[in-house]
């Protein structure tokens, strides 16, 4: 049974190391690795348009919210719908078409295209007519697989990853319920 210390240890040297990480997140964000309208990574795109790049980013936010993911998770798992338009035209009329309806509901709204609309709870408004869309549905399904599968983000929801290599939960971790009272 693994033994968990919930204590936050923070020494000198982890507090320096920590705040030098925080000037490189800094140069991304700057850069334009964040989900925004003017956002450079969606312009590598070939076959969808930079703009759709970027509103799926968002939209993937929407449907899988995680404060505690950064945009650069939703990015790498949108980043494939480029090149899986490429090769299939129906998936790059769909995804074009749910976009433009997406922004069609948010210029109704509110006067800007979706991705501009700044409130997550305005944006969810917008998106819950379109939920049994093809677009939505699609991308629900989807992103299961391509932002969940992603073994970067698994420490941030304490998933400590596959245990079948290992001898199986039952030999590691079945019985770690620390959340439970003891009876």
């Amino acid at each position: 049974m693994r033994e968990v210390d919930k204590r936050t240890r923070v020494s000198r040297r982890v507090f320096l190391r920590n705040g030098a990480t925080a000037v490189p997140a800094v140069a991304v964000v700057a850069a334009g690795m964040t989900i925004g309208a003017d956002a450079a990574w969606a312009g590598t795109a070939t076959t969808l348009k930079p703009t759709t790049m970027v509103a799926l980013a968002k939209l993937a936010r929407d449907i899988y919210p995680h404060d505690r993911l950064a945009d650069a998770y939703y990015i790498k798992a949108v980043a494939g719908y480029d090149a899986a338009a490429g090769k299939d035209a129906a998936l790059a009329k769909t995804i074009e078409d749910g976009v433009a309806a997406l922004d069609a509901a948010a210029h109704r709204k509110y006067a800007s295209n979706y991705v501009a609309v700044a409130w997550e709870r305005d944006r969810l408004a917008l998106l819950t007519p379109l939920a049994d869309g093809p677009l939505v549905k699609k991308l629900r399904g989807d992103l299961v697989v391509a932002l969940y599968n992603n073994p970067d983000i698994w420490p941030k929801f304490g998933y400590e990853g596959a245990s079948a290599d290992q001898g199986g939960y039952i030999n590691r971790g079945f019985n770690d319920i620390d959340w439970l009272p003891a009876s």
